[in-house]
């Protein structure tokens, strides 16, 4: 009886307590559960370690412009990649995406050019920006990307194996990803 009465003291003071104490375990207990039970969970469900992915920068950003806009601004850049008005606009996420969103990755072996894709590069961060070429060397392919406010590929995205892919963009949802960027923030990681 013991035992029944201290789970329900727990119970209660988890759910039901007011008190600042209280406020502190659950939202550890929130982070616990999703930090090594859920996310694990959704990243062996959609085969990455990345399951979702909260944009960092701005650099798949169109300021707002509609695509015609856009284009218009930026069609040089994608001239030289022989992307056409027309390819873009069949292009997953052709609007671009913004800070703070969160992205939803699956693993995949299949790319096509215009596909957004998270891969490591240069940096500690996984980097999440659009294939602009892809090259086959016998049974290898390299990909290129760019973010789409970038005016132009960086270094360590002109060359990119299949190692260092850790999925494919397959969904948006625009804001949620502040709050992981608001935890950063505070503990000084961005």
């Amino acid at each position: 009886m013991k035992k029944d009465s201290t789970l329900r003291k727990v119970w209660n003071f988890i759910w039901h307590d007011d008190s600042l104490l209280s406020w502190i375990v659950n939202i550890v207990l929130a982070f616990i559960l999703v930090k090594f039970i859920i996310y694990p969970g959704l990243g062996l469900i959609f085969g990455t370690g990345y399951p979702v992915v909260a944009v960092v920068s701005g650099s798949m950003e169109h300021q707002g412009l509609d695509f015609n806009s856009w284009w218009e601004a930026n069609h040089k850049l994608y001239d030289e990649l022989n992307i056409t008005k027309e390819n873009f606009a069949n292009y997953k996420f052709k609007n671009g995406f913004n800070k703070g969103d969160l992205m939803v990755i699956f693993g995949s072996n299949k790319f096509e050019q215009g596909d957004v894709i998270v891969f490591t590069g240069g940096e500690s961060q996984p980097i999440i920006h659009r294939i602009v070429k892809i090259k086959y060397n016998i049974d290898i392919f390299y990909i290129q990307t760019k973010g789409d406010n970038n005016s132009g590929s960086r270094n360590d995205e002109i060359n990119i194996n299949k190692d260092r892919i850790l999925g494919k963009a397959v969904l948006r949802i625009p804001y949620l990803g502040w709050f992981k960027l608001g935890f950063l923030k505070l503990f000084g990681i961005v």
